[in-house]
């Protein structure tokens, strides 16, 4: 297999950042499940949390960050963090656009049970993980319970206005393969969980993100204990697709860590790969917004974000 590198000169391509748009927080990694595809290896074990000396200068920078538009909160389940809400709220006080993404199961543990009121209340628009409609599939890759516990969620989220055509709380949904291949349509998988979930359950949203893979961390470790792994590299860099890179989140995102660390992309930050400007954190600099023409740090799983369709935060690509 061709390095990613290779290919792109290949391609006489290279990845630089626009201006960043997309503040990516990463607030923790402690999580009530514990998925087999996880990049971020969460479970209810993880212990790294965001502190509050940490998000007060995220907040502090955000404030002085004229280009950021959305804050992007992800982890583990990012509501677990006891300083989530003063996040959510301080951004939404810098009219910043705020994105939970929620795992939906989160919303019956302890001390959680107003967070769906609290996530209405403040137009968080909620990206929520149901990688199937099919209660088989999403338990293997879930666990046991998960599939009940994420309808019911996606219920009480209906009955509060979300996904509702006529309101302006979105809720989106995220599928991802259960094994080593690419997604499908992302346009005609939305048109299935649209039709099997509403049919089934009653339940709406507004769109379906299908997203690739990443070969790193326990997905990466499925892969090599399969033996798959270097079939799915094959896979992906066959699949290529040069017009993907355009839109690739890295080339208007900045992500930062839960110690408070800078990274091109979430992934990146899992393997610790340094920006392409250096390694750096929020204590370092004055705002996001100089970061625009900085190249971004590559390696072979950038693959994922760029075969078929291309893969980000916010599904397909092309």
């Amino acid at each position: 297999m061709q390095s990613f590198t290779s290919t792109l000169e290949k391609h006489g391509l290279t990845l630089k950042r626009s201006s960043v748009q997309i503040l990516q927080v990463n607030i923790g990694r402690r999580c009530n499940q514990a998925c087999h595809h996880c990049h971020v290896e969460s479970s209810p074990l993880r212990t790294e949390n965001m502190d509050e000396k940490t998000v007060d200068r995220v907040i502090e920078l955000l404030a002085a960050s004229k280009t950021i538009e959305t804050v992007d909160i992800t982890g583990g389940a990012p509501e677990l963090n006891p300083y989530f809400r003063k996040l959510v709220i301080a951004a939404r006080n810098l009219n910043k656009k705020v994105i939970d993404r929620c795992n939906l199961t989160i919303l019956f543990e302890k001390d959680q049970q107003d967070t769906a009121q609290f996530l209405k209340e403040n137009h968080v628009h909620i990206v929520a993980s149901l990688p199937c409609y099919s209660k088989e599939n999403v338990e293997r890759q879930r666990g046991a319970g998960v599939f009940n516990k994420s309808i019911e969620a996606l219920r009480i989220l209906n009955n509060l206005g979300y996904g509702k055509l006529d309101s302006n709380l979105n809720l989106d949904l995220v599928y991802n393969p259960t094994g080593p291949s690419l997604p499908p349509s992302q346009q005609k998988l939305e048109i299935d969980y649209k039709k099997e979930l509403r049919e089934l359950f009653g339940i709406e949203f507004n769109h379906l993100f299908t997203i690739t893979n990443m070969p790193i961390k326990r997905f990466l470790v499925d892969l090599e204990k399969s033996k798959r792994l270097e079939q799915y590299m094959d896979l992906l860099a066959n699949s290529f697709n040069s017009k993907a890179l355009t839109g690739v989140m890295c080339k208007n995102l900045i992500s930062v860590s839960w110690n408070g660390e800078l990274f091109d992309c979430d992934f990146n930050q899992m393997l610790e790969l340094p920006l392409g400007s250096g390694r750096t954190g929020i204590w370092d600099i004055h705002s996001f917004d100089n970061f625009e023409n900085n190249r971004i740090t590559v390696a072979d799983h950038c693959y994922a974000c760029t075969a078929g369709a291309g893969s980000s935060c916010g599904g397909a690509l092309v």
